[in-house]
């Protein structure tokens, strides 16, 4: 049962990487498209909706996930609605009953969904009355999701990655990925930040040449930090920034426990800070970064984590006509959870150095992390190489013996680790460990290590990815195959990978590929233009949709304006993109639909492909080209002269289109394989291919199994094979060919396959 289950979820996730993506505006995001996963730079639904957008919905409802997901409390649907989000002055049950009759007209926003995952699925809601009676919030999710509550209603759920949904929602209608800042928005995002402060020009200087942490500013919450950062540095008169991730968090923490009051001293904030990270893990364990008020064990510390903003206090939902307001506190920031909980990993004594390695998240097979805190790896091994760091000793008064075992005990694991074997998204978790802990030695030993064909397809590759990979890939003497397609790459990463000496090949979506190189011919560096084109790799190429079928046809018309540049700049007579002229293998599976369509246009660009050996149009969806692609095709075969393989099974192709294709066959002068299995040819289409059998000596296979064929067709294909020795298997199984008749027919040649 639990494998079934982990199948469907597996399936999912592959089809979502799948599926074309494209932009998307924030009034569409309700608008239902056919299998489509989609991109949207920013969405401000409550804001947008009180301004009269969304004007389906008469009731939007949003909930911090996090702030209600403690497992212990239980509310009705009235409470989660009526009290907690909005609390109506009057008329609640008459307002509670038309939203119970009108659910098309409500929109609820579960914001963090991941703040709701565990190891298990959603329970089944076993409520007589969901609506009214009291319930977990994870029943009530179920509920929802089931169609048991509110049956009719929207839901947008928000988490950070996307898969996270997957967990607990199967299937949902549109997937949108929030891809963060581009480059020019980090810049503006800093700008606005220190707009009107004197050093606002240095300040933008300072990140931009922090490179790594500039990538991670395409993270709203991470530029923020970084901002706030850099503005006490500034202040304090200092002229860098930290160089990793782990060090810009240790500064931030240390800037907030500074004694402000002579009162307090050092030691007491320093305890306070190991209760908070202690805290900060046990809940992580758990999944949950929501807490009631009494969790916490005294006083002062939940001043102090107040007083410095690593918490928020909120308010719980209360019972319907119930007395007293319960309060609680949340982490003010995942990121922050995260820190505190390395830091307790890294600082607690009854964390032992053994059994730190199962804290990481790099094994070689795909196991879950065993922490819902998913930054808490790169942190840890960030911290466990900060020893001698001040800012790292202020933190603590504790011995730092213990971290210098789990120091050692990190070191043994990872070269240990056979670091070819990891998957890609292990891989990077490891790279982005290494490069937290700044170790030379470490940084050296990966590099040796990796396998020089990488492959990151359908692997979101985030800026801070791309830095990484990139710093590491750099200090290895190997030379590199790259596969990024489907990475959500920038085009600034795709520059950088492809700039890379070692990087010998790269592949690449074509859009992001065109892109790179029109942004190269702008700015006149016909050098990388150059490089970039003999480094791309094309072949195979596969087409699944409408987009890579015009995604080519925008390279081959790029073709002619390449070769003008890279000519003026290398002095040379002629140049061809050297992936276009070494495509070998093309694949066509666009489906029913637009299968027709995509085929007629792909006919078009065919001849740009000199080198072309294997054109397969059979797909498991069918592409239905009929007889008018096999027309258009055949009108290209003197076009194709290197096509060793053709496969048109399973097209719809009848009489018409085989008379077309028998025509212009004798034109594909390095033909060896023909195969049109599960069409619908009949006796007077195999008529015409036995007539030109003969002059097609470099024919091997013919395929023409499962069609219309009687045995009329058949002998005629029969007594046309023996003019063709060259010919050594004719597949011609059909079962309007009555038995006897083929097995006769067997008989007079073997070549003849059943």
């Amino acid at each position: 049962k639990n494998s079934v289950k982990a199948m469907e979820k597996e399936l999912v996730t592959c089809s979502l990487q799948g599926k074309e993506k494209a932009a998307l505006k924030r009034s569409q995001i309700f608008q239902i498209p056919a299998g489509k996963d989609l991109e949207t730079k920013v969405i401000v639904i409550c804001q947008d909706w009180s301004n009269g957008e969304f004007s389906q919905f008469e009731f939007v409802f949003w909930f911090d996930c996090k702030q209600i997901s403690l497992p212990e409390k239980r509310y009705s649907l009235k409470d989660l609605l009526l009290e907690f989000f909005v609390k109506p002055q009057e008329g609640s049950k008459e307002i509670f009953e038309y939203i119970l009759q009108n659910p098309a007209k409500v929109l609820l926003v579960l914001d963090g969904f991941e703040g709701l995952q565990d190891h298990e699925n959603l329970p089944r809601c076993s409520a007589t009355q969901p609506e009214k009676d009291l319930c977990s919030i994870k029943e009530l999710l179920s509920g929802l999701t089931q169609k048991k509550i509110l049956n009719g209603c929207t839901l947008l759920l928000t988490a950070r990655p996307k898969d996270k949904v997957n967990q607990y929602v199967s299937k949902v209608d549109k997937t949108i990925e929030i891809v963060g800042f581009s480059p020019q928005q980090r810049e503006l995002y800093i700008t606005k930040y220190f707009e009107g402060l004197p050093y606002c020009d240095n300040a933008l200087k300072l990140i931009k040449e922090c490179e790594y942490l500039f990538s991670h500013c395409y993270s709203p919450v991470m530029c923020r930090f970084v901002c706030f950062l850099c503005e006490t540095i500034l202040q304090m008169g200092d002229k860098c920034l930290p160089s990793t991730l782990t060090t810009v968090f240790l500064k931030f923490v240390q800037q907030k426990i500074i004694p402000l009051q002579p009162d307090v001293t050092a030691m007491q904030n320093q305890e306070s800070l190991a209760t908070l990270a202690r805290i900060a893990w046990y809940l992580g364990e758990k999944h949950q970064s929501a807490m009631k008020s009494d969790f916490l064990p005294s006083k002062e510390v939940k001043e102090f984590a107040l007083k410095h903003g690593f918490f928020l206090p909120f308010a719980f939902p209360r019972h319907s006509g119930s007395g007293e307001e319960e309060f609680g506190s949340t982490f003010s920031d995942f990121v922050i959870q995260n820190f505190l909980g390395a830091l307790h990993l890294t600082l607690a004594e009854e964390i032992k150095d053994k059994s730190l390695t199962k804290y990481l998240s790099f094994p070689s097979k795909k196991k879950k992390p065993y922490s819902w805190l998913d930054l808490v790896p790169r942190l840890l091994a960030g911290l466990l190489f900060l020893q001698d760091d001040p800012y790292f000793c202020s933190l603590s008064n504790k011995d730092v013996k213990q971290s210098v075992k789990k120091q050692k005990r990190l070191l043994k694991y990872i070269r240990r680790l056979q670091i070819d074997e990891l998957c890609p998204e292990r891989l990077l978790e490891l790279l982005h460990c290494i490069y937290e802990t700044q170790s030379n030695y470490l940084l050296q030993h990966v590099a040796l290590r990796l396998k020089t064909d990488l492959s990151f397809l359908g692997v979101v590759l985030t800026p801070p990815d791309v830095h990484v990979l990139h710093s590491i890939l750099k200090r290895s003497g190997k030379e590199f195959s790259l596969d990024l397609r489907n990475s959500s790459i920038d085009m600034q990463g795709l520059k950088d990978f492809v700039g890379l000496k070692n990087v010998a090949s790269f592949r690449a979506s074509l859009s992001d590929t065109v892109r790179l190189w029109k942004s190269l011919e702008q700015t006149k560096d016909y050098e990388l233009l150059r490089a970039s084109t003999e480094k791309f790799v094309l072949d195979p190429f596969k087409a699944k949709t409408m987009k890579d079928i015009s995604d080519l046809s925008d390279l081959v018309e790029m073709q002619e304006k390449m070769i003008n540049c890279v000519q003026d700049a290398s002095g040379c007579s002629s140049y061809e993109i050297p992936a276009i002229k070494k495509l070998r293998k093309l694949e066509f599976a666009l489906g029913p639909v637009c299968g027709l369509q995509g085929f007629l246009k792909l006919v078009e660009i065919l001849a740009a492909f000199p080198s072309l050996q294997h054109l397969d149009l059979d797909a498991l969806s069918e592409n239905g080209i009929g007889d008018e692609g096999a027309k258009s095709l055949s009108e290209v075969f003197q076009n194709l002269p290197s096509l060793e393989t053709l496969n048109l099974s399973q097209n719809k192709i009848t009489d018409v289109g085989a008379e077309k294709l028998a025509t212009a066959l004798p034109s594909l002068s390095s033909l060896k394989t023909l195969s049109l299995y599960n069409n619908s040819i009949c006796d007077f289409g195999a008529e015409n291919l036995a007539k030109v059998l003969p002059v097609m000596a470099s024919l091997r296979v013919l395929d023409v199994q499962y069609n219309k064929i009687t045995g009329v067709g058949a002998q005629q294909l029969t007594d046309s094979l023996r003019k063709c020795p060259h010919i050594k298997t004719l597949v011609m199984w059909n079962p309007t060919i009555p038995y006897g008749v083929l097995e006769h027919l067997q008989q007079l040649d073997s070549r003849i396959s059943v």
